[in-house]
């Protein structure tokens, strides 16, 4: 999710019950922001498996961009050269 977004939804659904997924999902996917950014939002029922994780090899070919605050959650992931 953008994290430009995470301020519009918290003001949108302020003071709404969040009483189950739909609830949720409607007040996402109904937030814009002042410069014109809109959301879409759906729920995913899918089951995924945990535990799963990214060998170091695969890893090292991402073209990751560390930002300089908090870099191991702050980054860019950039398009592999051809």
């Amino acid at each position: 999710m953008e994290h430009r977004l995470f301020a519009y939804i918290s003001i949108h659904w302020r003071g709404r019950p969040l009483v189950d997924f739909h609830t949720i999902v409607s007040l996402i996917g109904a937030t814009s922001t002042t410069t014109g950014l809109t959301v879409t939002a759906r729920l995913d029922l899918n089951t995924y498996p945990t535990g799963v994780t990214v060998p170091d090899a695969v890893m090292a070919l991402l073209a990751l961009q560390p930002h300089v605050t908090h870099p191991q959650w702050n980054y860019t992931l950039d398009p592999r050269s051809a």
